[in-house]
């Protein structure tokens, strides 16, 4: 078990630094147009769409990563209230609506960037980029934040039943 909780561990943390990298891109981009719209008075027609897909996949993909880091949104006022064992059995209810929310999200999104990728779906711009491979960033970013979730979720189970904490 030990290791499965680190092989996710580990696909995260890489996948979370790797696509951290993308922020380089966007910021690229868009300074880019920054300095081709007023420096130049030539904006492009690419920057805008190219930005918001570089964003999209560094959002998706990072989901995974940012639930292995604890850095989703948490409401604390009564929860901190509790011993970590309650805590914990707390938390297995809400794991519940996860596994749908990502269940929800890894199918629909799987449907719509198959969708999408058999008939090479373009944005219906003047720049027409391909949408379909931001669309299979949702499915893999789903995968990624469930397995995360799934993990977190046996060594959440592991500690409401025996109170011992499991290691990662």
């Amino acid at each position: 078990m030990k290791g499965f909780f680190k092989a996710i561990d580990r696909l995260n943390e890489t996948t979370g630094k790797l696509v951290s990298f993308l922020i380089i891109f966007l910021v690229g981009v868009i300074l880019y147009e920054i300095c081709a719209r007023y420096l130049f008075n030539s904006p492009t027609i690419w920057a805008h769409e190219t930005s918001q897909m570089i964003y999209g996949a560094y959002v998706i993909l990072l989901g995974g990563y940012v639930l292995q880091r604890g850095g989703h949104v948490n409401v604390e006022i009564l929860y901190l209230r509790f011993s970590p064992r309650k805590r914990a059995i707390i938390d297995l209810f809400t794991w519940l609506l996860f596994f749908y929310f990502c269940g929800l999200l890894l199918t629909k999104g799987w449907e719509m960037a198959w969708d999408s990728f058999t008939v090479r779906e373009t944005e219906p711009t003047a720049f027409a980029p391909p949408v379909y491979p931001i669309k299979m960033m949702i499915p893999l970013g789903a995968l990624l934040i469930l397995l995360q979730g799934v993990a977190k979720f046996i060594q959440g189970l592991t500690f409401a039943i025996s109170g011992k904490e499991e290691a990662p």
